[in-house]
């Protein structure tokens, strides 16, 4: 009886040990995999760190967008892909200015703009013509333009950005918002505002509020205006909210029924992004744009001041490339030279 019980023991013993090492591979076996699926999560992450920055380059003004290009990258160590928008005869150009030049290391897309889209859809003025590029219109398509990434940067041609841009593409929008600006009410004290004359920062200056349409809005003619020549955008949401057919609706209208011109403010592109974001928009740090440095030639800001801008704009007729200008010494230090010789500076001698 005994040699029964001791056996009986053993063989307890033994599937006891055998159950151990089966529970135990199961149990690594899991670990394993989860971990394994772990690694695949983190995957999307490692994707969406490629910041993707849109910038145009106009024909006239091409040294604009790669002066842009080359302190964005200068100033991060973020992986950045820029996507250099132009027209169909610009594109060999932009590409050879960026593989023939310092710019060389970066990572970008050239992409064609086709201006046909805009057909019937802008109202000519004679104040600004310049406002009235094709590429001015590029924010409002940029889900056309971009297609595998959820947060975009745009800026505009003539800035300058001395900060680190992943701060800029860290701007929270909140929930159910499309896009972020910088409002025009976040001025900043230390400017010489009086030798800003005739700048705008309300929707006076931009709708025409003699308009039944534009008083239908119901919006308050002082609300603070917003400057679009920075976004940062949620692509989801504003293919969600249809945000580019309500922009090209309000364009139409504009064109049939002159709701607003660039001769009352800032410009055709900006008016009818005023209307369809009114109320729903995300703020950018003021110091990520810091503008108006086009406006006129006499206004200056503090060097201080200056230093700590994380981005410049040259909003306003006066350009850091021609004569006059302000601050362009700041400007002409992110300045790559055209290797084919067709841009140039425009300085007084």
């Amino acid at each position: 009886v005994s040699i029964f019980i001791s056996v009986n023991q053993v063989l307890l013993f033994l599937l006891i040990v055998t159950l151990c090492v089966i529970l135990y591979k199961k149990v690594h076996k899991g670990t394993v995999l989860k971990n394994e699926a772990d690694d695949d999560s983190e995957t999307p992450e490692e994707v969406e760190e490629e910041i993707p920055v849109v910038i145009c380059a106009a024909a006239g003004r091409m040294g604009a967008a790669m002066a842009a290009i080359n302190s964005i990258y200068s100033n991060t160590d973020a992986n950045i892909l820029f996507y250099v928008v132009g027209l169909r005869n610009t594109l060999s150009r932009i590409r050879k200015w960026i593989e023939h030049s310092k710019l060389r290391e970066i990572n970008f897309k050239v992409v064609e703009f086709n201006p046909l889209v805009l057909k019937g859809k802008i109202r000519p003025d004679s104040s600004r013509p310049e406002l009235l590029q094709p590429l001015n219109f590029v924010r409002f398509y940029l889900p056309l333009l971009i297609h595998q990434h959820e947060k975009v940067i745009y800026v505009d041609d003539d800035v300058i950005v001395q900060g680190d841009i992943q701060e800029l593409y860290d701007t929270t929008l909140a929930l159910g918002h499309a896009a972020a600006f910088s409002d025009d009410c976040d001025l900043p004290t230390t400017q010489d505002i009086t030798r800003l004359v005739g700048l705008q920062n309300t929707y006076m200056g931009y709708l025409d509020y003699r308009k039944k349409t534009i008083k239908d809005l119901g919006i308050s003619p002082s609300t603070c205006s917003f400057n679009p020549g920075v976004i940062v955008a949620n692509m989801t949401e504003w293919k969600h909210q249809r945000i580019t057919k309500q922009l090209e609706k309000w364009m139409q209208k504009n064109v049939e029924e002159n709701l607003y011109s660039s001769s009352l403010g800032g410009g055709v592109a900006t008016s009818p992004m005023l209307i369809v974001f009114h109320g729903k928009y995300s703020a950018i740090n003021p110091l990520w744009h810091i503008r108006h440095l086009g406006w006129n030639p006499d206004a200056r800001y503090s060097e201080h001041f200056l230093q700590e801008a994380k981005l410049l704009h040259w909003n306003g007729r006066h350009k850091p490339w021609d004569f006059p200008s302000v601050h362009n010494d700041l400007w002409e230090s992110w300045f790559v030279p055209d290797p084919a010789g067709i841009f140039k500076l425009h300085h007084h001698d």
